[in-house]
């Protein structure tokens, strides 16, 4: 027997840590930018979270109705 499939060890819980933190910093600099707080970035964690994010810094102005 091989494990069953956990081959990589700790490897893969320290690749995720290192994915989580390069899509988290970003938009922790950028959010509050937009009038977003910060704790808001932690949502790009999920699964189309960053997606939803951008869409949501690429259309602000048009949410706030053109306040700037």
């Amino acid at each position: 027997m091989m494990g069953g499939g956990y081959g990589m060890g700790g490897g893969g819980v320290i690749f995720m840590l290192i994915f989580a933190a390069l899509v988290i910093i970003p938009f922790w600099k950028l959010l509050p930018k937009f009038g977003i707080p910060n704790w808001v970035s932690l949502v790009s964690i999920i699964p189309f979270g960053a997606l939803v994010l951008l869409w949501v810094i690429a259309f602000r102005d048009k949410l706030d109705g053109g306040r700037g």
